[in-house]
């Protein structure tokens, strides 16, 4: 798209409102007659829909318009500017393409954070450039909802594996895993007990951070039980426990706790920390969820000397059956990858909270997941048939990633799942080439090359385009089991439909997405308009669906 769209100021106020117009207006015309892509289209040839879509034709008419605008001048449109210089975000090297044949396997911890989608949407609202380090792709995946076959009996997981063609590279297939947890009934459910941990310096007085923070803990409060356990302790200059192992039924002790905080001060993480797990052990609960909820901007100093044995703290509190989640909040402050790293050490699950809705999605509606722990040290490993399979890519988890014997080994760390928690991954594989066809190209000569390679039938009898395993730790009660329990399956083409389901529709439109963000070397053909084009087949009564439509438009105005 032109340049003229790239600026910040102008496009908040006057592209984005032009382009919604012309964009709405489309998808309005489109209702009235016929839908506008059918499913085939997705899997036959994404090119050749955006040509023809209305989507194209308003794209020329939006670039004209702009064009033809004195506002639109050059000198007037900046680069969206990035956050501020006090967020810290890693840098994620990507995983390019692997041959079967030399890495057969590939194996990586499960992975239920969504901090990194909530964060890069509070960034695109508020029309900011996007830090490559911001997008984590798994986490972006696992936002989103998937209509996943529920376990059956006593199975703590079910799997999912579909097939289809690659929307953004047509030499490619999209391969995608997914698996799902068994879901706890509310009074099934074990009692809880809960520190929270809330930093109250004086960077958290803004509105959208402490007090955000008494919004999202009252949310909570709200629901829990006369069996439940509550703990409230602060940290500014010092520590300061506001309330000890209260019942849940204190409602209003609680709450009147959490209103009396206030921001000021610097920020002395280590005495909190220290509090808080004093406070979980002291009411730990056999057989309960005991957890340490953080609740910060990011600047949990604990001073340099100290940092590894807080590393060390945790994880020794998490082998003993205490976890931490950790909340994020806020904006100018935000350290990212430290969060991350704090909860993956906890084994706790990290969340960004930007908005009310969001602390209600985390802590009310999705509580038993985000609380309630069933499985540890999940681990997943895939292993590809080099006699179907010519490569494959994993599309995120690249700071996930586990050597392939870490897959059995007991001792080896790995993420948690939550109760209804599912984990969802994508593939983007190239099948082997048939005897007639070299790297998706048919062959003129395709006799001629009999001595060279052998056609696919005469390598192997084995069709399975892979083997999904799983590994993991059940929890019972309070702590998990000493060894794994394994289960693993088979699945070849049988798998793939030139019509993709919407659960690959939502998963490959997600991925594209943030493949765009990031600029991903993989990107290939990837567009904004094409992931607006298939969003907008899905079921947009769903919040989800209908906020990641409505962001790819703004980042389709403000980034092309």
């Amino acid at each position: 798209m032109s340049t003229n769209f790239k600026n910040r100021k102008f496009a908040k106020y006057s592209s984005v409102a032009l382009t919604c117009t012309l964009l709405s207006a489309s998808l309005c015309s489109c209702a009235e007659g016929e839908k506008m892509n059918d499913s085939a289209s997705y899997s036959s040839s994404y090119a050749e829909y955006n040509s023809q879509s209305s989507y194209s034709e308003y794209y020329e008419e939006v670039e004209s318009a702009a064009e033809s605008s004195e506002i639109y001048d050059e000198e007037f449109k900046p680069e969206p500017d990035g956050p501020s210089a006090n967020e810290e975000y890693t840098e994620i090297i990507e995983s390019g393409f692997k041959d079967p044949n030399a890495e057969p396997l590939s194996t990586f911890s499960a992975d239920v954070d969504t901090a990194s989608y909530a964060n890069v949407r509070r960034l695109i609202e508020d029309g900011m450039a996007i830090p490559e380090g911001a997008v984590r792709i798994e986490e972006f995946l696992n936002y989103f909802d998937y209509d996943y076959p529920a376990p059956k009996g006593d199975e703590l997981f079910s799997r999912y594996m579909e097939i289809a063609d690659c929307p953004w590279n047509p030499q490619s297939k999209l391969l995608m895993v997914g698996v799902q947890a068994k879901e706890i009934e509310t009074d099934e459910a074990p009692p809880s007990n809960l520190v929270f941990l809330i930093d109250s310096s004086g960077s958290m007085s803004d509105y959208n951070k402490l007090p955000l923070v008494q919004s999202a803990f009252s949310l909570l409060a709200e629901n829990l039980t006369e069996y439940d356990r509550i703990s409230i302790v602060t940290y500014a200059n010092s520590s300061s426990t506001l309330i000890k192992g209260a019942s849940g039924e204190e409602k209003d002790e609680i709450l009147q706790a959490l209103y009396s905080i206030t921001a000021n001060g610097s920020t002395n993480g280590e005495g909190g920390i220290m509090t808080a797990y004093d406070l979980a052990e002291r009411y730990f609960i056999e057989g309960g969820n005991n957890r340490v909820i953080i609740a910060t901007d990011g600047d949990l100093n604990v001073g340099a000397s100290s940092q590894k044995e807080l590393v060390e703290l945790i994880e020794e509190k998490r082998d003993n059956g205490i976890y931490l989640s950790v909340l994020g909040f806020g904006t100018d402050n935000i350290k990212d990858s430290r969060l991350e790293a704090l909860a993956d050490n906890g084994d706790g699950n990290y969340s960004y909270i930007d908005s009310i809705e969001e602390a209600q999605r985390v802590l009310v509606s999705e509580m038993s997941g985000t609380l309630h722990t069933i499985a540890k040290d999940v681990k997943i490993q895939v292993e590809f048939n080099p006699s179907q399979v010519k490569s494959y890519r994993l599309i995120g988890y690249d700071n996930r990633l586990m050597d392939a014997h870490d897959f059995i080994d007991d001792t080896k760390d790995a993420g948690e799942v939550g109760a209804g928690h599912s984990v969802t991954a994508l593939y983007e594989i190239q099948l082997a080439d048939s005897d007639t066809m070299y790297d998706g190209i048919e062959l003129e000569f395709a006799d001629e090359h009999k001595n060279n390679f052998t056609p696919v039938a005469e390598k192997s009898s084995r069709t399975e385009l892979c083997k999904l395993s799983v590994a993991y730790k059940d929890i019972d009660g309070s702590y998990a089991a000493d060894e794994s329990e394994y289960f693993s399956d088979l699945f070849g083409m049988e798998k793939y439909s030139e019509k993709p389901s919407d659960n690959m529709k939502l998963a490959a439109s997600v991925a594209e997405f943030g493949m765009l963000l990031k600029d991903s070397e993989f990107k290939e053909n990837s567009s904004y308009i094409q992931v607006i084009n298939t969003v907008s087949e899905l079921a947009m009564n769903n919040k989800k669906v209908s906020e990641l439509y409505d962001l790819t438009k703004i980042a389709l105005s403000l980034y092309e």
